[in-house]
């Protein structure tokens, strides 16, 4: 960018701060809860950061053995899916550990879009194997059964909901030590790489509602391998793009920390997505600016190393922001949307199950969600259309939203995204099951800047059946 436009859109920025509300809600500044003690507070008034160690470099994978051998690992658990499972990133793995005399077991029953019964069958062969490391190969699918398994086979006597999130589960803190979890990731999109996070679906409800959120589960090491990604068919390589793009949008528009209630009273149940805060911010905009200039490319060249490397480092980037700030509504009602799916099946995707993958549930609500939030943080708004190619020189402030919803749409057009909801399958019959499901997403939807209704979560539901 010219350093005459830079010098433009920070003029106009200044300009929208100082025209903008600055109660506590509407502003994103922070010094409002700096140096506030604890005590008698009802919202809270610190964050914390927790992150996995990331490696990164092409090639990086052929490592693993070596790490686990330093860790003084002598039975492995290697997570995987099927698919993957006779590909190069796998076989790599396991060439390693075989190099390095490392004792393993692969687990190749990972469920794509895991379900709660998936997450037990996981859980059970962990169980069995008494291992003292694992090592995940995947996108967020595998990861996240990986942390369950983890998880549940260091705490044998725990019932399944005792961590999964209010309301569903009991979303008790995680106090008990996890073995150590190398996560390989394949896909540019996965929460999962460096996040305390575990999702599934619950089979009889249809809702991904068995959210387990704890920085205890986080991957002890991420392996970050952009030789992996050469294997990604073009419409992975993009829902996972759209992955990245919405946690980069949604942590940097998300609820301020010290809005968020309530305030803990111990350190241990503060929860891991906290709230938009002052370095989680640096990491989602970075990670922005890099899907703006790269995902196109990626998905549309299989051999652009460079555009595909640099999306594989912006799933890091945009893990490091949202895993500590959390995502909220396009996500929340992602959730329904992929649960819910009747015959749809994505293309590029072998799997035997009706199937809308993570990343296109997620942005098929993104312009309707901002055009919804855009109020309540309108310059955060405005300065990520502008990001993503808007001209917001002579934007007004109550044009956020909309600048951001047309600039999404452009960009999901020009990337070939189905039409909407209308076109995965759902109608406007669907909605009240749609909203039905979001609403016990709380650990997300309670992160939004502008609280919703279940009338607002149907018009967002109906402003979404067509994107264009």
């Amino acid at each position: 960018m010219a350093a005459a436009t830079r010098a433009r859109v920070a003029h106009l920025l200044r300009q929208l701060q100082r025209a903008a509300c600055q109660c506590p809600t509407h502003s994103h500044t922070y010094s409002q809860a700096l140096g506030l003690a604890p005590s008698g507070k009802t919202t809270d008034y610190a964050f914390e950061m927790a992150v996995s160690n990331i490696r990164y470099g092409a090639g990086v994978t052929k490592e693993v053995g070596m790490d686990l051998q330093n860790m003084g690992a002598k039975n492995v658990c290697l997570m995987t899916d099927k698919n993957l499972s006779q590909l190069p990133p796998v076989q790599m793995v396991m060439d390693s550990l075989v190099k390095n005399g490392i004792n393993f077991k692969m687990y190749d029953n990972v469920r794509v879009e895991p379900t709660d019964r998936s997450f037990m069958e996981a859980i059970e062969f962990a169980k069995k194997g008494v291992f003292d490391a694992y090592v995940a190969v995947g996108g967020g699918s595998t990861m996240d059964t990986c942390k369950a398994a983890n998880l549940y086979a260091s705490s044998p006597h725990s019932d399944f909901l005792d961590y999964v999130n209010a309301p569903i589960g009991m979303g008790k803190p995680v106090s008990v030590p996890l073995k150590p979890l190398i996560a390989v990731p394949r896909v540019s999109g996965s929460k999962s790489l460096s996040t305390g996070l575990a999702a599934s679906l619950h089979e009889n409800l249809k809702i991904p509602v068995l959210g387990i959120a704890s920085r205890a589960i986080k991957p002890t090491l991420g392996l970050i391998d952009p030789l992996h990604t050469l294997h990604m068919p073009d419409r992975v390589v993009a829902n996972s793009g759209f992955d990245v793009l919405c946690h980069a949008l949604e942590s940097y528009t998300a609820l301020p920390y010290h809005m968020r209630s309530p305030c803990p009273s111990n350190p241990i149940t503060r929860p891991a997505y906290q709230g938009s805060n002052p370095v989680s911010d640096i990491w989602a905009v970075h990670a922005l600016r890099i899907v703006a200039k790269y995902l196109k490319r990626a998905v549309r060249n299989p051999d652009d190393l460079e555009a595909r490397s640099n999306m594989h480092l912006a799933s890091a980037f945009a893990g490091i922001g949202f895993g500590n700030a959390g995502v909220h509504l396009c996500h929340g009602m992602s959730y329904p949307i992929s649960g819910l799916v009747k015959t749809y099946k994505a293309k590029d995707y072998n799997v035997d199950h009706p199937l809308v993958p993570h990343g296109l549930s997620v942005v098929l609500t993104s312009p309707a969600v901002f055009t919804f939030t855009a109020q309540m943080s309108p310059e955060r708004h405005l300065e990520t259309a502008e990001i993503l190619g808007a001209d917001t020189r002579t934007a007004r402030i109550p044009d956020a939203g909309p600048i951001l919803a047309d600039t999404l749409r452009k960009f999901l057009f020009d990337l070939d995204v189905d039409d909407g909801l209308a076109a995965i399958g759902y109608s406007k019959a669907d909605i009240p099951a749609l909203v039905k499901g979001t609403l016990p997403q709380e650990r997300v939807t309670k992160l939004a800047p502008r609280p919703q209704s279940e009338e607002d979560l149907s018009a967002l539901f109906e402003a979404s059946m067509k994107l264009y």
